[in-house]
Protein backbone atom coordinates (compact mmCIF):
# COMPACT_ATOMS: atom_id res chain seq x y z
CA UNK A 1 0.00 0.00 0.00
CA UNK A 2 3.01 2.30 -0.22
CA UNK A 3 1.69 3.92 -3.43
CA UNK A 4 -1.73 4.68 -1.98
CA UNK A 5 -3.14 8.05 -3.02
CA UNK A 6 -6.23 9.68 -1.57
CA UNK A 7 -8.64 11.91 -3.48
CA UNK A 8 -9.60 14.84 -1.29
CA UNK A 9 -11.88 17.87 -1.24
CA UNK A 10 -11.64 21.01 0.91
CA UNK A 11 -14.72 22.81 2.25
CA UNK A 12 -14.43 26.14 4.07
CA UNK A 13 -16.35 29.40 3.72
CA UNK A 14 -13.27 31.48 4.64
CA UNK A 15 -11.12 32.10 1.51
CA UNK A 16 -7.85 32.38 3.47
CA UNK A 17 -8.47 29.09 5.28
CA UNK A 18 -9.46 27.43 2.00
CA UNK A 19 -6.24 28.57 0.30
CA UNK A 20 -4.07 27.55 3.26
CA UNK A 21 -5.40 23.99 3.34
CA UNK A 22 -5.06 23.84 -0.45
CA UNK A 23 -1.35 24.71 -0.13
CA UNK A 24 -0.94 21.98 2.50
CA UNK A 25 -2.66 19.39 0.30
CA UNK A 26 -0.49 20.25 -2.70
CA UNK A 27 2.74 19.68 -0.77
CA UNK A 28 1.55 16.27 0.52
CA UNK A 29 2.53 13.60 -2.07
CA UNK A 30 -0.23 11.07 -1.37
CA UNK A 31 -3.09 13.60 -1.44
CA UNK A 32 -4.80 14.50 -4.73
CA UNK A 33 -6.92 17.65 -4.62
CA UNK A 34 -10.06 17.04 -6.68
CA UNK A 35 -11.97 20.21 -5.78
CA UNK A 36 -12.55 22.92 -3.18
CA UNK A 37 -15.76 24.64 -2.10
CA UNK A 38 -16.89 27.54 0.05
CA UNK A 39 -20.40 26.05 0.18
CA UNK A 40 -21.23 22.79 1.99
CA UNK A 41 -24.25 22.25 -0.28
CA UNK A 42 -22.10 22.43 -3.43
CA UNK A 43 -19.58 20.10 -1.82
CA UNK A 44 -22.29 17.55 -1.02
CA UNK A 45 -23.41 17.49 -4.65
CA UNK A 46 -19.84 16.86 -5.80
CA UNK A 47 -18.92 14.24 -3.21
CA UNK A 48 -22.05 12.15 -3.81
CA UNK A 49 -21.26 11.88 -7.52
CA UNK A 50 -17.45 11.61 -7.47
CA UNK A 51 -15.06 9.28 -5.60
CA UNK A 52 -13.58 11.17 -2.64
CA UNK A 53 -11.70 9.51 0.20
CA UNK A 54 -11.00 12.50 2.48
CA UNK A 55 -12.97 15.68 3.13
CA UNK A 56 -11.16 18.51 4.94
CA UNK A 57 -14.25 20.15 6.36
CA UNK A 58 -14.91 23.34 8.31
CA UNK A 59 -17.73 23.05 10.87
CA UNK A 60 -19.24 26.53 11.16
CA UNK A 61 -20.71 27.41 7.76
CA UNK A 62 -23.97 29.05 6.62
CA UNK A 63 -26.93 27.05 5.25
CA UNK A 64 -25.44 23.65 6.09
CA UNK A 65 -22.87 23.09 8.84
CA UNK A 66 -19.93 20.75 8.55
CA UNK A 67 -21.44 18.42 11.16
CA UNK A 68 -24.70 18.24 9.21
CA UNK A 69 -22.82 17.59 5.96
CA UNK A 70 -20.71 14.83 7.55
CA UNK A 71 -23.88 12.84 8.27
CA UNK A 72 -24.89 12.88 4.59
CA UNK A 73 -21.63 11.67 3.04
CA UNK A 74 -21.11 8.42 1.16
CA UNK A 75 -19.79 5.59 3.31
CA UNK A 76 -16.35 5.63 1.70
CA UNK A 77 -15.73 9.34 2.37
CA UNK A 78 -14.00 10.12 5.69
CA UNK A 79 -13.79 13.52 7.36
CA UNK A 80 -11.01 15.59 8.91
CA UNK A 81 -12.66 18.56 10.62
CA UNK A 82 -10.99 21.98 10.56
CA UNK A 83 -12.46 24.53 12.94
CA UNK A 84 -11.62 27.43 15.23
CA UNK A 85 -13.80 26.07 18.04
CA UNK A 86 -12.71 23.19 20.27
CA UNK A 87 -16.24 22.76 21.66
CA UNK A 88 -17.07 20.64 18.61
CA UNK A 89 -14.46 17.95 19.35
CA UNK A 90 -16.94 15.53 20.94
CA UNK A 91 -19.44 16.02 18.11
CA UNK A 92 -16.65 15.27 15.64
CA UNK A 93 -15.91 11.99 17.43
CA UNK A 94 -19.60 11.02 17.37
CA UNK A 95 -19.75 11.23 13.57
CA UNK A 96 -16.60 9.09 13.36
CA UNK A 97 -14.26 11.77 12.02
CA UNK A 98 -10.69 10.65 11.35
CA UNK A 99 -9.23 13.74 13.02
CA UNK A 100 -9.97 17.22 14.30
CA UNK A 101 -7.69 20.16 13.46
CA UNK A 102 -8.07 23.28 15.58
CA UNK A 103 -7.37 26.55 13.74
CA UNK A 104 -4.81 27.95 13.39
CA UNK A 105 -2.89 24.75 12.60
CA UNK A 106 0.47 24.40 10.86
CA UNK A 107 1.60 21.98 8.18
CA UNK A 108 3.07 19.55 10.72
CA UNK A 109 -0.35 19.18 12.37
CA UNK A 110 -2.05 18.87 8.99
CA UNK A 111 0.41 16.17 7.90
CA UNK A 112 -0.27 14.15 11.04
CA UNK A 113 -3.99 14.19 10.23
CA UNK A 114 -3.32 13.30 6.58
CA UNK A 115 -1.12 10.39 7.65
CA UNK A 116 -3.86 9.21 9.98
CA UNK A 117 -6.21 9.14 6.98
CA UNK A 118 -3.63 7.26 4.91
CA UNK A 119 -3.14 4.68 7.67
CA UNK A 120 -6.90 4.25 8.02
CA UNK A 121 -7.38 3.54 4.30
CA UNK A 122 -4.36 1.23 4.29
CA UNK A 123 -5.99 -0.72 7.10
CA UNK A 124 -9.35 -0.85 5.32
CA UNK A 125 -7.73 -2.05 2.08
CA UNK A 126 -5.90 -4.81 3.93
CA UNK A 127 -9.12 -6.09 5.51
CA UNK A 128 -10.78 -6.13 2.10
CA UNK A 129 -8.07 -8.16 0.39
CA UNK A 130 -9.36 -11.67 -0.42
CA UNK A 131 -7.96 -14.55 1.58
CA UNK A 132 -5.98 -16.79 -0.77
CA UNK A 133 -7.47 -20.22 -0.06
CA UNK A 134 -8.10 -22.71 -2.84
CA UNK A 135 -11.66 -23.50 -1.73
CA UNK A 136 -15.14 -22.07 -2.07
CA UNK A 137 -14.48 -20.31 1.24
CA UNK A 138 -11.99 -17.90 -0.37
CA UNK A 139 -14.32 -14.90 -0.15
CA UNK A 140 -15.53 -15.62 3.38
CA UNK A 141 -15.01 -12.72 5.79
CA UNK A 142 -13.11 -13.97 8.81
CA UNK A 143 -12.54 -10.80 10.84
CA UNK A 144 -13.40 -7.13 11.27
CA UNK A 145 -11.43 -4.16 12.51
CA UNK A 146 -13.39 -2.06 15.00
CA UNK A 147 -12.47 1.24 16.63
CA UNK A 148 -12.38 1.10 20.42
CA UNK A 149 -10.64 3.54 22.77
CA UNK A 150 -8.72 5.20 19.88
CA UNK A 151 -7.40 1.82 18.65
CA UNK A 152 -8.38 -0.43 15.75
CA UNK A 153 -9.00 -3.90 17.20
CA UNK A 154 -8.99 -7.03 15.04
CA UNK A 155 -12.01 -9.16 15.93
CA UNK A 156 -12.24 -12.76 14.70
CA UNK A 157 -15.85 -13.41 13.70
CA UNK A 158 -15.62 -17.01 14.94
CA UNK A 159 -15.01 -15.63 18.45
CA UNK A 160 -18.11 -13.41 18.46
CA UNK A 161 -21.07 -14.64 20.51
CA UNK A 162 -23.37 -11.70 19.85
CA UNK A 163 -23.52 -7.94 19.28
CA UNK A 164 -25.59 -5.77 21.61
CA UNK A 165 -26.74 -2.32 20.50
CA UNK A 166 -26.83 0.59 22.96
CA UNK A 167 -28.04 3.75 21.19
CA UNK A 168 -25.00 4.88 19.16
CA UNK A 169 -22.70 2.20 20.56
CA UNK A 170 -22.29 -1.56 20.20
CA UNK A 171 -21.06 -4.07 22.75
CA UNK A 172 -19.20 -7.01 21.20
CA UNK A 173 -19.33 -10.12 23.37
CA UNK A 174 -16.60 -12.69 22.66
CA UNK A 175 -15.87 -16.26 23.70
CA UNK A 176 -13.82 -16.61 26.89
CA UNK A 177 -14.06 -12.87 27.61
CA UNK A 178 -15.98 -11.53 30.61
CA UNK A 179 -15.88 -7.92 29.39
CA UNK A 180 -17.41 -6.67 26.14
CA UNK A 181 -15.63 -4.49 23.58
CA UNK A 182 -17.38 -1.12 23.17
CA UNK A 183 -17.34 0.63 19.79
CA UNK A 184 -19.12 3.65 18.29
CA UNK A 185 -21.28 2.20 15.51
CA UNK A 186 -24.91 1.40 14.71
CA UNK A 187 -26.26 -2.15 14.51
CA UNK A 188 -27.65 -1.37 11.06
CA UNK A 189 -24.24 -0.46 9.58
CA UNK A 190 -22.65 -3.46 11.29
CA UNK A 191 -25.33 -5.82 10.00
CA UNK A 192 -24.48 -4.85 6.41
CA UNK A 193 -20.86 -5.97 6.91
CA UNK A 194 -21.54 -9.36 8.52
CA UNK A 195 -21.90 -12.64 6.58
CA UNK A 196 -25.65 -13.33 6.55
CA UNK A 197 -25.19 -17.10 6.76
CA UNK A 198 -23.39 -16.76 10.12
CA UNK A 199 -25.04 -13.78 11.84
CA UNK A 200 -28.68 -12.77 12.18
CA UNK A 201 -30.45 -9.83 13.73
CA UNK A 202 -33.11 -11.24 16.07
CA UNK A 203 -34.01 -8.11 18.02
CA UNK A 204 -33.62 -4.35 17.54
CA UNK A 205 -30.74 -4.54 20.04
CA UNK A 206 -29.12 -7.88 19.18
CA UNK A 207 -27.31 -9.62 16.33
CA UNK A 208 -26.38 -13.21 17.22
CA UNK A 209 -23.80 -15.67 15.93
CA UNK A 210 -25.83 -18.56 14.54
CA UNK A 211 -22.90 -20.92 15.02
CA UNK A 212 -22.73 -20.18 18.75
CA UNK A 213 -26.37 -20.72 19.74
CA UNK A 214 -26.53 -23.22 22.62
CA UNK A 215 -30.28 -23.57 23.15
CA UNK A 216 -33.50 -22.29 21.58
CA UNK A 217 -36.38 -22.19 24.05
CA UNK A 218 -39.72 -20.87 22.82
CA UNK A 219 -38.92 -17.34 21.65
CA UNK A 220 -35.55 -17.11 23.34
CA UNK A 221 -32.01 -17.91 22.24
CA UNK A 222 -29.43 -18.93 24.82
CA UNK A 223 -25.79 -18.10 24.05
CA UNK A 224 -23.21 -18.58 26.78
CA UNK A 225 -25.98 -18.43 29.45
CA UNK A 226 -27.28 -15.13 28.06
CA UNK A 227 -30.97 -15.21 27.08
CA UNK A 228 -31.90 -13.14 24.02
CA UNK A 229 -35.52 -12.74 22.95
CA UNK A 230 -36.40 -13.11 19.27
CA UNK A 231 -38.77 -10.20 18.63
CA UNK A 232 -41.85 -10.47 16.41
CA UNK A 233 -40.26 -8.33 13.68
CA UNK A 234 -37.38 -10.78 13.18
CA UNK A 235 -39.17 -14.04 14.03
CA UNK A 236 -40.15 -15.11 10.46
CA UNK A 237 -36.55 -15.01 9.22
CA UNK A 238 -35.29 -16.82 12.33
CA UNK A 239 -37.94 -19.55 12.01
CA UNK A 240 -36.90 -20.04 8.38
CA UNK A 241 -33.30 -20.56 9.54
CA UNK A 242 -34.52 -22.95 12.25
CA UNK A 243 -36.59 -25.02 9.83
CA UNK A 244 -33.68 -25.40 7.44
CA UNK A 245 -31.39 -26.64 10.19
CA UNK A 246 -33.72 -28.90 12.18
CA UNK A 247 -34.11 -32.68 12.02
Amino acid sequence: MENLTLNCVIVDDEPMALNLVESYVKKTPFLVLKNKFSSAIEALTYVTTNPVEVLFLDIQMPDLTGLELSKMLPKQTKVVFTTAFDKYALDGFKVDALDYLLKPFDYAEFLMAANKAKNWFNLVNKTQEPVKIETAEASKKEFLFVKSEYKQLRIKLDDVLYFEGLKDYIKIWLKNESKAILTLMSLKSLEEQLPSDEFMRVHRSFIVSLNNIDVIERSQIVINKQRITVSEQYKPKFLEFLNKNSL
